[in-house]
């Protein structure tokens, strides 16, 4: 078994409550409440400088320039296309990404563990919540892909940044560098990224789970 898949399997609840989650069955749907999917969006942007350092760190980090190369490439495409999303998607729905949205408890948690791999030095603790976050996304949104043409832009965008033969290969990419390195890692090492591994799957889970309740604070 690949160690990608090993680690899948210690999840596999939590993974099918986040890929098959009411939240993400409405917005590919299209009956997502609009201020439901606002708050969401303003959540999922305060990620982006996290998850920016996150794989840049794992670029800094890559055995060789080839194993960079696509990371990079990655890059370039969470700062452009991904990142404009954001902006058009909240201005559309009403709602701004200045002043920042008070981020909800769980959301704060997630920027933690993307701070804690980057901060790690550990290349296969960094790309294990990098692949989560890129690999659960595929898993959900792949099989609306068909639908994306039909929605508002807001849901149907970011089923089209999610799916397709190129986040395929993104994801692809992600697991191959894990299942690379895995056999050569340290007892502690490979501890370290299956507890990242995890614990970014639970987070993924209960983001969903704030985001179909509209992200209530306590």
């Amino acid at each position: 078994m690949r160690p990608t898949d090993h680690l899948k399997s210690l999840v596999a609840e939590d993974w099918q409550a986040a890929t098959r989650h009411v939240f993400t069955d409405q917005l590919a749907a299209g009956t997502l409440a609009a201020d439901r999917m606002l708050a969401y969006l303003q959540q999922d942007y305060l990620f982006i400088e996290d998850f920016v350092r996150l794989l840049a760190s794992a670029i800094a980090h890559a055995p060789s320039l080839p194993d960079a190369i696509p990371a990079a490439q990655f890059l370039g495409l969470i700062s452009g296309p991904e990142n404009t999303y954001f902006l058009r998607a909240i201005a559309a729905l009403g709602g701004t990404t200045e002043p920042p949205a008070a981020p909800h408890p769980v959301t704060t948690e997630f920027k933690a563990l993307m701070r804690t791999a980057a901060k790690s030095g550990g290349y296969a603790q960094m790309i294990a919540v990098l692949s989560v976050a890129e690999w659960t996304y595929l898993d959900w949104a792949s099989p609306h892909a068909d639908k994306a043409a039909t929605l508002p832009f807001w849901f149907g965008e970011w089923i089209t940044l999610h799916s397709g033969s190129g986040f395929e290969g993104v994801v692809a990419y992600l697991r191959g560098q894990l299942d690379q390195v895995w056999p050569g890692l340290s007892p502690e090492d490979r501890q370290a990224a299956q507890t990242a591994f995890v614990t970014a799957v639970r987070l993924e889970r209960a983001f969903f789970d704030a985001a179909i309740a509209g992200y209530p604070m306590p």
